[in-house]
């Protein structure tokens, strides 16, 4: 049993939230999953990534989370979300899941920000996503290894692809870049015949575990 699975069985949260939370986290839960079958241009990719008091999952905690969409093949401005935990942290992450919806979603570096923010969901609000996850940190070398062989910072993809942000080292200015590392990828993915969501993250867990990190 992972340590998410004891930690959900122990919590129950959800009950406890204010009546509006508890609405938008029910209708968040009753969102269908994306058909398997879709294809990038129908997609709507949700990049996800926390801001931190450190980096390590088991013993530090999420400060802040910011999210960027990749709709359509399109990336907006507009269409992103930021907030800090402090000091209620069920409405920032009920809001977090009402922007992503029912994914799929983005991340840089599964490791830290998925582990945090799982379990950031479980300890407030009882609850783990059934998203598809796809980590750029392994599908990119995957897909660009004439660029860079092996997984790399992401400063180094945005120095290769010359992409630049508001703000590093924030979860909202990271996330922007590491949204577009992600249109960067789906032209490369689409010339290799992988058009979907999950053949996406079929190959970054295919890579993963021929290479173990580090």
């Amino acid at each position: 049993m992972s340590w998410l699975t004891r930690l959900l069985a122990t919590r129950n949260d959800a009950g406890a939230l204010d009546p509006a939370l508890r609405d938008a986290l029910a209708r968040w839960q009753a969102l269908p999953a994306p058909g398997p079958g879709l294809q990038h241009f129908e997609s709507r990719y949700v990049v996800l990534n926390t801001e931190a008091s450190g980096f390590d999952p088991d013993s530090d905690h999420v400060l802040a989370v910011g999210a960027v969409a990749v709709d359509g093949g399109l990336l907006s401005p507009h269409e992103s979300f930021y907030a800090k935990l402090d000091p209620d942290p069920a409405t920032a992450l009920t809001n977090l899941l009402t922007f992503s919806g029912g994914g799929p979603v983005v991340v840089y570096n599964s490791g830290v920000n998925r582990d945090m923010l799982e379990r950031a969901l479980a300890q407030h609000l009882a609850v783990e996503p059934e998203w598809l996850w796809i980590d750029l940190y392994w599908l990119l070398p995957a897909l660009y290894g004439e660029r860079i062989a092996g997984p790399a910072r992401l400063a180094d993809w945005m120095k290769t692809f010359g992409i630049e942000t508001f703000q590093r080292h924030h979860a909202l200015g990271d996330a922007w870049a590491i949204a577009q590392l992600m249109l960067a990828a789906q032209p490369r993915a689409v010339s290799l015949g992988l058009n979907t969501p999950r053949s996406l993250a079929e190959l970054e867990r295919s890579r993963r575990h021929l290479r173990p990190h580090g």
